[in-house]
């Protein structure tokens, strides 16, 4: 083949909101032809393939067609498109959250590894490349906290997931991927099942504060890490980070007037900017190419939404604590 690496035939089904940028990236990504999509709603099927140049299809002429395939219907189907996907042995990237029940997703992820399947699912802001560099970061810091907000207004589609769900699952995710032990206890309480603010601590003492809105009215997507030696602040739209180290105090006389003034030392990391779904479907190829698991598995997902369960149960009943079991 001279050298040149064989086109990976990717599909989507669902290409509403999210599944039709899914169809937007495998369209442009390097060895990599998007061969079809599918949707429940023909109209809308049509007018993805149309923009993309591909074909709209029903969902088994698509899987006959495509080795990878991007899942992006409504959280309820995920359970059975899925496993119709892996059941024809076609390489899956379901969108988050995994499955409604953990006892399918768990079914899923074996059904996966029996076949020799990648199985990925869509936290997409794993590859926020702000996250890239904090997980560089984070493993050398004494740890004490970690404050995060994912804050924003209504939105003008239909999500039948909470809040939680919905948002607070990407910093749950990136939480537990940055630490080596467990959650310990877990609280929260909500204003209702869009305002949600949860407090983990873990099982090494470190503590972290969560708050996820569809209330706010500014769009905030923040993360920052109190360690012995500095504070990280992430910001994830802006894709930037900064360290602050250490702190001078100082007292300064200007024409007679003694004021104080308290100055800190910040490193802003190279963050190389890109798109985060860009560098999450790449990720699933490159599993899928090299024949190896992928960066988020079924087992990271479901202890995610182990986790998130546990959050949105507490917060609906206004209960207080639950020490972790």
């Amino acid at each position: 083949m001279s050298g040149r690496r064989e086109r990976i035939p990717a599909g989507v089904v669902g290409v509403g909101s999210m599944g039709r940028q899914h169809a937007r990236v495998y369209a442009e990504l390097p060895g990599v032809e998007l061969v079809g999509v599918y949707d429940a709603n023909e109209a809308c099927a049509e007018e993805v393939a149309d923009d993309y140049e591909t074909d709209a299809m029903t969902l088994p002429d698509l899987l006959d067609a495509a080795r990878v395939v991007s899942v992006a219907v409504p959280t309820e189907h995920h359970y059975d498109v899925v496993k119709t996907c892996l059941e024809h042995d076609v390489h899956v990237l379901v969108e988050k959250p995994f499955v409604e029940e953990r006892e399918r997703g768990e079914e899923l992820a074996t059904l996966a590894r029996q076949r020799g399947l990648v199985l990925q699912v869509g936290y997409i802001e794993r590859f926020n490349p702000a996250t890239r560099v904090l997980q560089d970061v984070v493993p050398d810091l004494d740890l004490i906290a970690f404050d995060v907000q994912r804050l924003g207004p209504p939105i003008d589609r239909d999500i039948k997931d909470s809040v939680v769900l919905d948002l607070m699952v990407h910093d749950l995710d990136i939480l537990l991927s940055l630490m080596d032990c467990d959650v310990a206890s877990v609280s929260a309480v909500a204003h209702d099942p869009q305002y949600v603010v949860a407090q983990l601590v873990f099982e090494d003492g470190t503590v972290a504060s969560l708050t996820a809105s569809r209330r706010t009215r500014q769009k905030i997507r923040e993360l920052s890490v109190t360690a012995e030696s500095c504070r990280v602040n992430v910001d994830f739209i802006r894709q930037s980070v900064n360290i602050h180290r250490e702190s001078f105090p100082e007292y300064l006389e200007t024409n007679g007037d003694i004021r104080y003034r308290h100055e800190s030392v910040v490193e802003q990391p190279m963050v190389e900017n890109g798109e985060p779904l860009k560098a999450e479907l790449q990720s699933f190829v490159n599993a899928v190419r090299e024949g190896k698991p992928a960066e988020v598995t079924p087992e990271d997902a479901l202890r995610v939404q182990a986790l998130a369960e546990r959050i949105e149960a507490l917060a609906l009943v206004g209960r207080k604590e639950v020490t972790a079991r």
